[in-house]
């Protein structure tokens, strides 16, 4: 199964995109069509069996037959100036379009006016006047009619207005013709108006696509690049006020940049050497050096705008519901109208008056306002949240948007800030500097925000080569093995687990414990800070009747402190959570809800609750996390970061791990598990694992679930030779890779 994507040119029809739609739907090799009227895009997904040529041919006649001069054809390939220039032309044909329509509408509403007011002094000019005006106004619309009447396809809106207005001229009413043409035409051009400015507010989101990049040739001169030409490792220049191309990090200079095309954030991030920048952003004063970390199909900025881009494929119930009852809706009205216009008089007498009636009824139904209008509000929503930095992957999200009951938050980096800072240190059985570094080279392989800011307190380097062990146990902390000697840093369950005799104490914070070789050394007291706009969000949540929950690792204390301070009822906090408590809490207020349940999250660590509630949102989720956090196609989660020359798990670890694991599964339902290294494909196989033998293997595990066992990322960015080139590891696990590939377009076929 594959996507293709076509241009559709000249189509207008809201009505007739549905029947365009429905005709490809049909046809040989095409699994699903989707038709965007909005956007002009028309995207299959096709199999084998698909024959593009013959597809287009057909597809054309057909469109062609219902709305003249519709024309579908293959999309060319993004040009950065092509596109630049094609949409300056649409723009000025569409200010030309909007102004000849404004002169139409204006001299058609003046010279009905003249009818209605002259027609009083003489019945003759009222006549001449409401035919000039008619003309003016409606001849588009007969002239379409008449010519799909002779291509046998007339159940659309022109057919329905050509008939509504030839019956009033019939029954003597010049003026009500023109009236409801005029209706027709004003109602038409809001409708224009109404998709042209939502369609903008998408392109105003393209505007923030990187036009070229500065690259660095064998002579230091710069040359400008397309974005897409860009390779892992090229050195790139970022002059001040320019876009940043691709994802990389700073390897020279210093500037800030204006994130707020991708986050929403208005405050500058300051960056210099080392610091990792996304696409997307725009650099300030300062030029920056860049060395390019990934393609530009793989970065930040392409990302968020091919979500923007294939928001409109993901239909809500009632986007299908709709285009699916217009294909038999305008047949039924024409039919009743029939009835009521013709065979009502032979029963109950007064031609007259029950075919005025028909009339009315036609107008009145007229399909396509009800074709355009369900979608047209999921297209400008979209459109104006994009505007605001909110990225929506699809209508079917914002309509179940419409019947939340609950919403359950994160704590930490979500109605916080994530922001730690060390606010003291209580050293025990040695100095405060001692125990700062003893937890320093704890956390030294930590990704968890708590251990960065520890880290970020560094003032001597530590020495990697004595590094001997390390562990991260969810919910506890970090175990860590340096020159011998055995390091504890995380919460007062880990100091039990170990044995470590400690007083535990209570902390508006958090407090971190640390222990050498079992021996108690001290405390560091660490606090985070409430979001400014948490007490608000809370606040308006509870207006609309929608009810707040929290859901928190840390102690009882701090939730209810944080919980307390933002207004969250005390029985709806719920702390000391490990990632499967989080589950089994979300489990049971889903149980209990009879509505909707959003749960609100910060990052890949929240993926377990993301997936499993109805509607998953990711706070400054960009970059990576943006695909990861809540992925339609593939689902990551970590066992538990470790590095790959380390000691193995303890057995009573590795049942902790295969419990968290197992419950991922079962809520996630994978067809094929990719295991990444050994320690993983134990714990899942519950048996010893020699990777040089297994690797690379499809497996038939549980339930049908496929197991691809390869090695651990961190092993392979390792495992590079002197030079830096791939070792053997590396191509192997690429090659793992394309049996992946190979084994998931077996499973979707």
């Amino acid at each position: 199964m594959k996507k293709v994507e076509y241009e559709v040119k000249n189509l207008d029809c809201a009505g007739c995109a549905g029947k365009i739609q429905y005709k490809a739907g049909t046809m040989k090799g095409v699994f699903n069509a989707n038709l965007d009227l909005y956007k002009k895009r028309f995207i299959l997904e096709v199999d084998e069996d698909f024959e593009e040529d013959s597809f287009l041919s057909t597809i054309n006649i057909f469109a062609n037959s219902i709305e003249p001069g519709t024309e579908i054809t293959k999309l060319e390939e993004y040009n950065e100036e092509e596109e630049l220039k094609r949409r300056e032309e649409e723009r000025k044909k569409e200010e030309l379009e909007e102004k000849k329509e404004k002169i139409t509408i204006i001299i058609g509403l003046i010279l009905f006016l003249m009818a209605i007011i002259l027609g009083k002094i003489s019945y003759n000019l009222r006549i001449v006047l409401a035919v000039i005006a008619y003309i003016i106004l409606g001849w588009d619309v007969v002239l379409k009619s008449f010519k799909n009447i002779l291509k046998g396809n007339f159940m659309d809106e022109n057919f329905l207005m050509t008939i509504a207005t030839f019956g009033a001229f019939y029954l003597g009413e010049s003026t009500e013709a023109v009236g409801v043409m005029l209706f027709y035409k004003i109602g038409e051009y809001f409708q224009d108006k109404a998709v042209s400015n939502s369609r903008k507010s998408i392109e105003k989101l393209l505007d923030i696509r990187p036009e070229y990049a500065n690259i660095k040739n064998k002579d230091g001169e710069l040359i400008k690049v397309s974005p897409k030409k860009l390779k892992i490792g090229d050195i790139i220049v970022v002059k001040a006020g320019e876009k940043i191309p691709v994802d990389g990090i700073v390897i020279k200079g210093n500037s800030t940049l204006n994130t707020a095309a991708l986050t929403g954030e208005s405050l500058p991030i300051e960056v210099d050497v080392d610091s990792e920048i996304l696409s997307g952003s725009l650099n300030g004063a300062g030029t920056l050096e860049i060395k390019v970390t990934k393609l530009f199909a793989d970065s930040t900025i392409n990302k968020i705008i091919s979500m923007v881009e294939n928001a409109s494929n993901k239909k809500a119930e009632s986007e299908k519901f709709i285009t699916k009852f217009a294909r038999y809706y305008t047949p039924i009205v024409v039919i009743s109208a029939i009835i009521v216009g013709v065979f009502l008089p032979l029963i109950l007498g007064d031609f007259n008056l029950w075919f005025g009636r028909a009339l009315i009824f036609l107008v009145i139904s007229c399909p396509c306002a009800l074709v355009l209008s369900v979608p047209l509000t999921f297209f400008s929503s979209i459109g104006i949240a994009s505007k605001q930095g909110i990225l929506i992957k699809g209508g079917n999200y914002l309509e179940a948007l419409t019947s939340v009951g609950s919403v359950v938050f994160d704590k930490t980096g979500t109605l916080t800030k994530g922001k730690f800072k060390i606010d003291s240190l209580e050293a025990i059985n040695c100095s405060e500097e001692e125990l700062l570094k003893i937890a320093q080279i704890g956390e030294y392989y930590s990704n968890h925000p708590i251990g960065k800011t520890i880290l970020s307190q560094l003032n001597s380097e530590i020495d990697e080569n004595y590094m001997e062990g390390y562990k991260e146990l969810s919910g506890f902390g970090v175990v860590a093995y340096y020159e011998g000697k055995e390091i504890l840093v995380g919460n007062y369950k880990l100091m039990k687990e170990y044995d470590v005799v400690v007083e535990e104490k209570e902390y508006a914070g958090t407090i971190i414990y640390t222990a050498l070789d079992r021996e108690f050394l001290g405390y560091i007291y660490i606090s985070d800070e409430i979001k400014s706009d948490s007490k608000e969000t809370i606040l308006e949540l509870s207006k609309n009747g929608i009810d707040s929950y929290m859901l928190t690792g840390d102690n009882k204390k701090i939730g209810e402190m944080v919980g307390e301070k933002l207004g969250i009822k005390k029985e709806n906090i719920f702390t000391q959570l490990l990632p499967q408590g989080k589950v089994s809490q979300l489990q049971s207020i889903l149980d209990n809800s009879n509505k909707k349940v959003i749960f609100v999250g910060d990052g890949v660590n929240d993926a377990p609750v993301l997936s499993m509630a109805d509607i998953g949102i990711a706070m400054g989720g960009v970059g990576s996390d943006i695909e990861g956090i809540t992925p339609d196609d593939y689902y990551i989660t970590t066992l538990a970061k470790k590095d790959c020359k380390f000691s193995e798990f303890m057995e009573e670890e590795r049942e902790q791990l295969k419990e968290l694991l197992n419950l991922q599964i079962a809520l996630v339902k994978p067809k094929i598990i990719v295991a990444l290294g050994s320690e993983v494909a134990e714990t899942l196989l519950d048996r010893d694992v020699k990777l040089g033998e297994e690797r690379g293997n499809i497996l038939e595990w549980i339930g049908g679930i496929k197991l691809l066992i390869t090695y651990d990322v961190n092993f392979v960015k390792k495992s590079r030779n002197e030079a830096g080139k791939k070792s053997r590891a590396a191509l192997e696990f690429w090659n793992d890779l394309k049996i992946l590939k190979q084994e998931l377009n077996k499973i979707d076929g």
